[in-house]
């Protein structure tokens, strides 16, 4: 989300999910609001978003642009909201939705694993472009037995009712009658794409974990549910890989 530099000082502590303009201008009456140091009286002013803000000694993060990676738990869905389920956005502080940070692609309701967030709408449509080519990585566990025969149909691509599924890397990490382990990396995210590209070989998926997508891996210091927000680093080499800069 782009913002201007300057605007009221009610509408961005609105923003941020801080406060709402009747409780921002009540607020400023009690100068319990410093901007630069100053007591701001009057909320309808316009302030720099250059500023340093304090509210009642503490200072505020007036950022308005956010890139986020999140350790997405099992049970929760992608999307922004939903009237019955948990969803990751429920997981996020309430400013991140109010901002127009949102999450790049989905991650089933049981998938675990990275899940990127962005403000950034451009950043957020190149990532999931198949024309970009940015990968993400998978670990599997599956029923049956994996043989190589699996890993050649993953190569090949395979063909659905709704959508040809781009060639994917399926390596085998260990192989038992009753279950199997592997990892597997596609350039493209259709609905329940390795699912079904496991299925079509007849196996069913117990478990699914997104370990990296594009250049990035998920923090293992994240416990399912934990967030944090990207380095700069990390957002270079996001940029660079959605062919942005």
């Amino acid at each position: 989300m782009s913002a201007p530099d300057i605007l009221r000082l009610d509408r961005l502590l609105s923003l941020l999910s801080i406060a709402t303009r009747s409780q921002a201008q009540m607020m400023a009456r009690k100068g319990r609001i410093l901007v630069d140091g100053q007591e701001a009286r009057d909320a309808s002013a316009r302030v720099s978003l250059d500023s340093v803000f304090t509210l009642d000694g503490e200072e505020i993060d007036t950022r308005l642009t956010h890139h986020l990676m999140m350790n997405k738990p099992a049970g929760v869905l992608t999307a922004a909201s939903d009237r019955r389920q948990k969803t990751v956005m429920d997981l996020l502080p309430a400013k991140y939705l109010s901002l127009g940070c949102m999450p790049v692609g989905r991650l089933d309701r049981d998938t675990r694993g990275l899940l990127l967030f962005t403000t950034d709408g451009t950043l957020n449509h190149r990532l999931l472009s198949p024309r970009q080519e940015v990968s993400k990585m998978y670990e599997a566990t599956v029923t049956g037995l994996l043989t190589q025969a699996a890993v050649r149909r993953f190569k090949e691509g395979m063909d659905f009712k709704e959508f040809s599924s781009l060639p994917a890397k399926l390596e085998i990490l260990t192989a038992q009658p009753m279950e199997s382990t592997a990892r597997v990396t596609v350039h493209e995210g259709k609905y329940h794409q390795v699912k079904r590209m496991f299925s079509a070989c007849g196996h069913e998926v117990i478990s699914l974990n997104r370990v990296s997508f594009g250049p990035l891996s998920l923090d293992e210091g994240l416990a399912p549910g934990q967030f944090r927000a990207l380095t700069l680093e990390e957002l270079t080499a996001l940029q660079e890989a959605a062919g942005i800069g």
